[in-house]
This record gives C-alpha cells, sequence and structure tokens, in this order.
C-alpha cells in the first residue's frame, strides 16, 4: 500500500498504509481492559547502576526509568510492524513527502507533580536531547531544520533531509520536565529522581542494589483507550544482582517473579525445582515473530587485524557452531544465518535478484564476496575439532599474510597473531556469563590448533561499559536486536559516523557506503516490497561483512513466573517483549 498522506490531524500514523485502528478504538487489541489493578512484580537484573538518567551517554542507568516515567508523543503498537498512535499528543498531521511534522498535545497531559505537559516542555526536551543528550539521539536530530510553536498546544518540526521515518521518529522522543533540569549540567548522570508524565514514580533507590516504581493513582493517562488494560500493577520492583546464577537461584527461592530462560537444554533439564513442581510457578512458551538480530562474537575493525576481512572469515571458520551448540543447548535452537532471521526482512539463501540487485550493483566493487553472489556460515560438525572448518581458515590467513611458525601464528615479521576477547562477568540480556564463558572456552580451544591463543579478560559490567564505549576491545560479546521496521537506527548500529563517535553503537567499527546507502532506501521506501528489499540488500551487507561469529537464537521466549502473575492470551507481532512485560500483565487478587 502506499504510504498515507494526511491532509488533517490523525489520531495515528503507520510507516505503510493506515493505522489498523480506527479514531476512537476502546482498547490495544493484545490488552486485557478487564485486568484488576493492583500487586507487586519482582525483577531482576545484572550488575549494578549508579544513575537515574538513561537518556545521557555518563553513568550506568537504573533500567525502567526510560520506561515507566517518562512519555512520549506517539506510542507504538506491539501488534504492527511500524504504527503510532497518540499518547501525549492528540493527534499528529504530516504532508504527503513528510517533510514536515505537527503535533497537537493533550490539553490533559500532566506530569507526576500536578504541572501540564506544555509545548515549551517538548521543544525543550527535543534540542536537549539532540544536543546533549546520548548520542543515539543526535543523528535523528541533525536532520530537523526547525522546531517551533505554531499553536497553544501546538509544535511543528521542519526537516533538512529526505526521510520518510523522521515523522514517525520525532514522535517517540521522550518528553521531560524542562523546569526540573534548568541550570544544570544536563549531560551529566546522577541519582535525582525524574519527574516524568507516565503510570509509575519512583519510591524507592537504593543505588546500584534497587529501584522500585510505584503506580501513580492521579496518572493523567490512565483513562485513555490506548491505556485500557495496560499499568495494572502497582508496584515494580527491580533487583540487582551479581550475575545471571544469583538472579536465577533468587527466582527459585520466590524472590524473583520472572525469569526467562535462554537455553533449550536447560528449560527442559533445571526446571523441576520445588517452585515449579508445587505450582507456584508456572513455565509458559510464546511465540513470536520478531527478527533475531545479531548475538555472537563482534571483532572490532578499528584493529587492523580485524580490518581484514579474510581473517574476520577465518574466525568464523574456527568457530565450530553445531559442537557448541550440542554442547549448550543440546542442539535444539537454529543459527542466526543473517541478521534478520525470523522475519520475512530476511536475506534469501542464493544470488541477490531483482530490486535488491538493483540497489547493490552501484557498489559492486566495494562489496566483499558473497554479498550479491550469496553468502552462507560454515556448517561446522559435532566433532569437537573441526578439522575442514581448521583448514579453511588456514588458507585464508596465509592469504592474509599469517603463516604458522614455531607453533604459533605470526606475519612475516614473526610478530604473533594475538588479541583479546573482552567478556562481561555479570552476563548479557541473551546469555549468562557462565554461557559466554562455555563458548569462548571452546572457541579459544579450536583456535591454539592455528597457533593463536587469544587473552580473554572479564570484567565487571562498569568496566565492561566504559571499554566498549571507548571501543578498547579487539572481540567481545555482542547483541542488538532488531524489529520489524528497522530505519534510521541503523545508522547508529553500523553508520560510519559511529567509528569514532565514543558511545555509539557501531561496535565493530562498520563504514560501508553501500550499508548507509541501502539505509537511505529503506527510510525512503514508498511501498511495502521496495522496503523488504532494501533490508534485505541492507542484510547482505551486513551479513557477508562478516563482523559478527553469530551463535543461536531461540524463535520462542521461555519464560517461568510466578502463578499470581498473568498476561494477556493475544499474543503481540513481537512476542512476550518488548513492552509485553510487564506493561500488560495483572495480578489477581487474593480471596
Amino acid at each position: 500500500m502506499p504510504l498515507t498522506s494526511l491532509a488533517e490531524p490523525a489520531h495515528g500514523i503507520a510507516m505503510y498504509g493506515e493505522p489498523a485502528l480506527p479514531a476512537g478504538f476502546e482498547s490495544l487489541p493484545y490488552a486485557n481492559p478487564q485486568a484488576p489493578k493492583g500487586g507487586t512484580i519482582r525483577l531482576a537484573e545484572p550488575g549494578g547502576f549508579d544513575s537515574l538518567k538513561p537518556w545521557v551517554l555518563k553513568g550506568n542507568a537504573a533500567w525502567g526509568v526510560g520506561v515507566h516515567l517518562a512519555e512520549t508523543l506517539m506510542y507504538r503498537s506491539l501488534d504492527e510492524p511500524f504504527t503510532l498512535y497518540g499518547l501525549l499528543a492528540e493527534s499528529v498531521e504530516t504532508d504527503s513527502e513528510r517533510s514536515w511534522v505537527e503535533f497537537t498535545l493533550r490539553p490533559e497531559a500532566r506530569f507526576s507533580d500536578g504541572s501540564p505537559v506544555t509545548v515549551e516542555d517538548v521543544i525543550w526536551s527535543y534540542q536537549t536531547l539532540g544536543t546533549q543528550g546520548h548520542p543515539r539521539y543526535h543523528g535523528a536530530w541533525s536532520k530537523v531544520e526547525t522546531i517551533e510553536q505554531t499553536g497553544e498546544r501546538k509544535l511543528r518540526l521542519t526537516f533538512n533531509t529526505k526521510d520518510r521515518e523522521l515523522p514517525m521518529l520525532m514522535g517517540l522522543r521522550p518528553v521531560l520536565k524542562k523546569a526540573q533540569w534548568e541550570g544544570k549540567d544536563f549531560a551529566q548522570s546522577g541519582l535525582e529522581a525524574p519527574i516524568g508524565s507516565g503510570p509509575y514514580v519512583v519510591d524507592r533507590v537504593d543505588p546500584g542494589r534497587s529501584i522500585t516504581f510505584r503506580r501513580n493513582p492521579d496518572y493523567w493517562g490512565k483513562d485513555l483507550p490506548l491505556n485500557r488494560g495496560l499499568h495494572n500493577l502497582d508496584v515494580i520492583r527491580y533487583d540487582y544482582f551479581g550475575d545471571a546464577n544469583a538472579m536465577f537461584e533468587a527466582f527459585k527461592a520466590g524472590e524473583v517473579d520472572i525469569w526467562r530462560e535462554l537455553s533449550s537444554r536447560k528449560w527442559e533439564t533445571e526446571f523441576n525445582f520445588p517452585r515449579i513442581t508445587s505450582g507456584q510457578a508456572l513455565k509458559a512458551e510464546i511465540p513470536n515473530q520478531r527478527p533475531s538480530g545479531i548475538i555472537g562474537l563482534v571483532m572490532n575493525s578499528r584493529n587492523p587485524l580485524f580490518a581484514d576481512w579474510r581473517v574476520r572469515q577465518a574466525m568464523i571458520e574456527a568457530f565450530n557452531f553445531q559442537f557448541i551448540n550440542n554442547t549448550l543447548n543440546g542442539g535444539v535452537d537454529p543459527r542466526i544465518t543473517s541478521y534478520f532471521s525470523n522475519s520475512a526482512l530476511a536475506m534469501q539463501p542464493g544470488p541477490a535478484e531483482g530490486r535488491e540487485r538493483e540497489l547493490l550493483e552501484p557498489f559492486a566493487e566495494q562489496l566483499l564476496p558473497g554479498t550479491l553472489e550469496g553468502y552462507a556460515l560454515p556448517e561446522g560438525n559435532d566433532r569437537a575439532l573441526d578439522r575442514p572448518g581448521l583448514r579453511r581458515a588456514l588458507a585464508l590467513l596465509e592469504e592474509a599474510g599469517w603463516t604458522v611458525q614455531d607453533g604459533r601464528m605470526a606475519d612475516a615479521n614473526g610478530r604473533p597473531l594475538s588479541f583479546e576477547i573482552l567478556l562481561n562477568q555479570s552476563g548479557s540480556a541473551m546469555r549468562t556469563a557462565s554461557e559466554t564463558q562455555q563458548i569462548v572456552d571452546i572457541y579459544t580451544e579450536a583456535l591454539r590448533h592455528l597457533g593463536i591463543t587469544p587473552r580473554v579478560t572479564l570484567l565487571d559490567a562498569a568496566q565492561f561499559v566504559e571499554r566498549t564505549n571507548n571501543f578498547q576491545f579487539d572481540m567481545t560479546w555482542f547483541e542488538r536486536g532488531l524489529s520489524l521496521s528497522p530505519g534510521n537506527e541503523q545508522l547508529l548500529y553500523w553508520g560510519a559516523a559511529g567509528v569514532e563517535q565514543p558511545g555509539s553503537r557501531n561496535w565493530m567499527g562498520m563504514d560501508s557506503p553501500a550499508a548507509e546507502a541501502m539505509i537511505e532506501a529503506m527510510v525512503n521506501a514508498e511501498s511495502d516490497e521496495d522496503f523488504t528489499a532494501a533490508v534485505r540488500a541492507l542484510d547482505r551487507v551486513l551479513t557477508a561483512g562478516r563482523h559478527v561469529i553469530p551463535v543461536s537464537f531461540s524463535p520462542n521466549s521461555r519464560l517461568a513466573h510466578s502463578a499470581k502473575l498473568h498476561y494477556p492470551e493475544r499474543k503481540t507481532l513481537y512476542g512476550d517483549w518488548p513492552g509485553f512485560l510487564p506493561e500488560t500483565w495483572w495480578q489477581e487478587a487474593e480471596k
């Protein structure tokens, strides 16, 4: 369908076509409007925190502040690839070219202290985030020519760049209270509780250890149809633990209400403890249609060693995925074979054809082998030592100027091939620290057969963030979630501007004009077909770029949860995350 051309203010906006829900809808289709209010949910996070400001680069912010406290002008539906409905804004308007967007604020919108959310607050928030906030806000802001108040409750943004996604992105910026931060250095981290307009307020903070949010009974938006069935729990508490093992033990002991299990083998063999067998906690598998994203070991191409794609491919060849997957997961979970695996956006096997090839052809001379012809990861085998893979790795390294000398891999001057693998001892969102350590242990043992002995460094969460923010690593564990509506954020992940920008998400140091051209084609596509072709073309550039050694993913979310907690039967397009938990959950009243 062609892009919507809005000639007048509307209740929502979709990237393509019309919003699925009409004006005046009763509730979101995946929420339960009859859900009771009340109760508590206790969640666990690894590591710690030293800040309550998730909107700046400095500090390690507590999870949940940006989710539960701050609101945006528009709200993203989890049941559609990319559709927004009015939240702080009662309407949105844009032209057919999407060269500008205008929002009208709801007159009833209030911060938690009772003061109104004003156009001045919105403009200040956008300008401040775009200039002093985290670098992730800077790219889109640079495409804004002007932001101005056009009425008592109206503001308009005019863009200086052709980019049809910009009206959507501007609807998703957090709105903060200007008066709270005036006269302060916004870029600094801090533990001052932000004043937001969201459904929760900060209740208690134990720095580094826990944070509790309490539902605001005077929340201005509690009666909006958009919010019916959402924000049901009175208290949301996040406790921080040293690592995932401690988090799991806390769940088993009943001190945490939710556990997301990432290992299929552990899910089948270790969930027989009393809390499960007694029925106090339940197991659930929730399918999703979201892209796998990319998970695995990323190579930093800022290091001259990994700037050579042949070395990167050799590292991939030496990684025996089949054996590692069998050892850790019983071989159940599939491998990530592209950045958009598990979705219709994933590149297809074989050569690029049709519109994909048209988009890539101008860059043919720059593209790495396999981008146009088709690229596939090595299969490996079920033995600990994948000799064919090691032979291919050895050949590639020799081609790149590395040979085995006196039992070690070295260059023509006798300098050994040496690099560091950096790991977070607190684990990550998708793998526990012990799992990543197991993967790396098996991998480094294989590398020794090539005469390569990497240094493995374990750091606490704060040190890990500091090192990765400044790209002080050779290889490290990497996770990048992707959505069904990729757009400008892809420049944050793979754009050339992030190569030297501290805190950017371009950990691999990728600098590819082809990738940036595919992203530009995505954000300016005027049909779903053109959009899909552009994403698949980008996927080819990324996957054949050989920057990450990918591992497995699960097309199902495995959740164990307290039997007192409930969630709607109607699942979202994205499964259980993001937003589904705990936004739509509720707790039954005690009988």
